[in-house]
């Protein structure tokens, strides 16, 4: 069974950093993209990175672009997305999940299940 389980959100003061943690199941990770997602209450989740399986490219929305970095982790099927420079638009619960790009968007792949996700809030 395909599982996500997200790690390492936490209140953060604007400017800030976070390191967001994905242990990734059922499936082996090197031969699917993989990338992370979030959420604000309200609104539709929405695909920032995707982390090509092949290359190791990334695909970055423009909002994150030079302050999110996505990477594997140093343990075996976790996928890792380092945030600098955070702002309170940044405020969201994260998930990571296997993705595809088109256009420029990040999407999600397959019929998996979403995790519980980690919340990130940005705040002073």
């Amino acid at each position: 069974q395909v599982r996500f389980v997200e790690s390492g959100g936490d209140l953060v003061q604007p400017g800030g950093s976070l390191r967001l943690s994905c242990l990734a199941s059922g499936f082996p990770l090197g031969a699917y993209s993989i990338g992370w997602f979030r959420q604000v209450p309200g609104k539709e989740r929405e695909g920032i990175v995707c982390l090509s399986s092949s290359s190791d490219d990334a695909s970055y929305i423009n909002s994150v672009k030079g302050r999110f970095t996505i990477s594997r982790g140093n343990v075996k099927s976790t996928v890792d997305l380092q945030m600098n420079n955070l702002t309170p638009e940044d405020t969201a619960v994260y998930y990571c999940k296997r993705c595809s790009t088109y256009n420029g968007e990040v999407r999600a792949y397959g019929m998996d299940d979403w995790g519980e996700g980690t919340l990130v809030t940005v705040s002073s």
